[in-house]
């Protein structure tokens, strides 16, 4: 049986909530970890299939980028940074961050990235009716699922510090390491 030595982390949210700049900030403190944007991991392992045209997105083949997930995650030291999570085995993931804002906020955000007034509409009631968190708490166990508010850059800062105190604590805990393999 193989460990790994460093946790995998998700990090989600809706779109414009601020999953990029948390994961970004947290690997420029912690070294040790890979940003997985899967947005950009996608685009660049040939995993997109297609494109959503009323959704303005690109349509990923999940199964062939789990494929390619899996022996990274084997190692440890994902930080994955995607707008869904429940797709990523349970057995490979230590800590789910839901990354929340206030609709004002998030509206604000998408409108400067030029975003359709449909794919507003959608992603802040996405953020209003709590889609992530609650596929979040569904898919892993709600003991690793973490909730957390980021509309400024004191709160991003006062989250990448929590992370990072929760990865230290994950380190003290498991000083072997964990396996990826089914229990």
């Amino acid at each position: 049986m193989t460990l790994r030595k460093l946790p995998n982390i998700i990090i989600t949210g809706t779109p414009g909530c601020g999953k990029t700049s948390h994961a970004e900030e947290f690997v420029s403190q912690n070294p040790e970890f890979t940003h997985i944007n899967v947005s950009e991991f996608a685009k660049a392992n040939g995993c997109i299939e297609g494109y959503d045209e009323e959704r303005d997105s690109s349509i990923v083949n999940e199964d062939r980028m789990l494929d390619l997930l899996e022996t990274m995650s084997e190692k440890g030291g994902l930080v994955i940074d995607w707008h869904c999570c429940e797709i990523f085995p349970e057995r490979w993931i230590d800590l789910v961050v839901v990354i929340r804002c206030k609709n004002t906020v998030l509206y604000e955000r998408l409108e400067k990235r030029g975003y359709k007034q449909s794919k507003i509409t959608e992603n802040v009631e996405c953020e209003i009716m709590q889609v992530l968190l609650t596929e979040a708490m569904e898919s892993y166990n709600p003991n690793i699922v973490v909730e957390l508010r980021s509309e400024d850059v004191d709160s991003l800062d006062e989250n990448v510090f929590r992370i990072s105190q929760w990865y230290q604590l994950w380190k003290k805990n498991n000083p072997d390491g964990v396996s990826n393999e089914l229990e």
